[in-house]
């Protein structure tokens, strides 16, 4: 994690220069000042973000990979954001992507890197690792806020989940669309209309479709048990992918670059995602005490507002803990 001692707004702003250049080595240091939570930080974030407000407009869309462990997420995500890169020369991807940390050491093995082969000296890609710090959820406690950053960097942000259980639906609150990625043999009908992580996708992904007898069962299970379970909505799409033969890849590409291209919010796709993290943020540090502080200052959004930015409003709420 980086240490700084009172820096100058002009090294600030010199990195956010280089970052938008391309420079990965000083985009790394943008993301660890976002990364750390010591309070003098708070200032740093706020010079950040309002150089990149004049200096360029937001353009990132946040595309959620969740799923269980095994069920090649990593080789996926790493395989899509190469082709994207190659489809269309004016697109930047990042990749955000969270290991599991030991709950006995606390230590992290950040074996995503291993499985995403990436160019090194590709400007237009970047890829960055997180522990999830024990954090619940299927993310890292930071993973917000190094969105936040990325944002006006990147065009596509692929946020991709520890291996998740039935219950970690955190990466709805960031993503824009949400894929749940299977493999063959995931689950029978019954599994399928359990309520968790099954109710958030916009999308599913069968991925290994080269094993395919077993890859159709899985398919034809899991759209029978969609027209069930959500009778009243639109067909959900469901991509058969083999991300190690390539097969389906450009198909699921083409529908990840329309759905951006649909999308009517992407300039203030941020603000409800500042809201609901920063009232998440009160409740973790006061609990219910500071979220009935919060309703007493007017909520989440309106606190925000008064104080100017998402981390002046945590800099500011923290000098009302006096209070509890």
């Amino acid at each position: 994690m980086i240490t700084l001692k009172m820096t100058p707004k002009e090294e600030l702003i010199q990195l956010v220069d280089k970052s938008l250049q391309g420079d990965k080595f000083s985009l790394a240091k943008l993301i660890s000042i976002f990364e750390n939570t010591k309070p003098e930080f708070y200032e740093y974030k706020k010079i950040i973000i309002d150089y990149l407000k004049e200096k360029t407009s937001p353009k990132g869309y946040f595309v959620g990979i969740t799923g269980t462990p095994g069920a090649g997420k990593s080789t996926l995500t790493g395989r899509l954001a190469l082709e994207l890169i190659r489809q269309r020369e004016d697109i930047s991807v990042a990749i955000l992507a969270v290991d599991p940390s030991s709950q006995v050491s606390g230590g992290s093995l950040l074996g995503d890197r291993t499985r995403v082969k990436l160019p090194i000296d590709e400007k237009r890609i970047y890829f960055r690792s997180q522990a999830s710090d024990k954090e619940l959820g299927g993310l890292s406690k930071h993973t917000f806020n190094v969105c936040r950053v990325l944002y006006y960097l990147f065009d596509f942000i692929f946020i991709e989940t520890v291996g998740i259980g039935q219950s970690e639906i955190e990466v709805q609150h960031i993503a824009d669309h949400v894929f749940l990625v299977l493999q063959p043999l995931t689950g029978d009908q019954i599994q399928f209309m359990k309520a968790g992580v099954m109710e958030i996708p916009d999308a599913f992904i069968i991925n290994k479709w080269d094993q395919h007898k077993e890859a159709q069962k899985t398919y034809y299970a899991l759209k029978s048990t969609l027209s069930f379970i959500r009778p009243d909505s639109k067909e959900t799409p469901i991509f058969p992918v083999s991300a190690y033969s390539g097969y389906g890849i450009k198909e699921l590409m083409d529908y990840i670059s329309g759905i951006k291209e649909g999308f009517s919010n992407l300039k203030n796709s941020l603000s409800k995602k500042e809201v609901y993290y920063f009232e998440k943020w009160v409740k973790n540090q006061y609990g219910m005490m500071g979220l009935e502080l919060l309703k007493q200052e007017g909520g989440a959004s309106h606190f925000i507002e008064k104080k100017g930015s998402f981390d002046l409003a945590i800099k500011e709420f923290s000098k009302l803990k006096y209070v509890f």
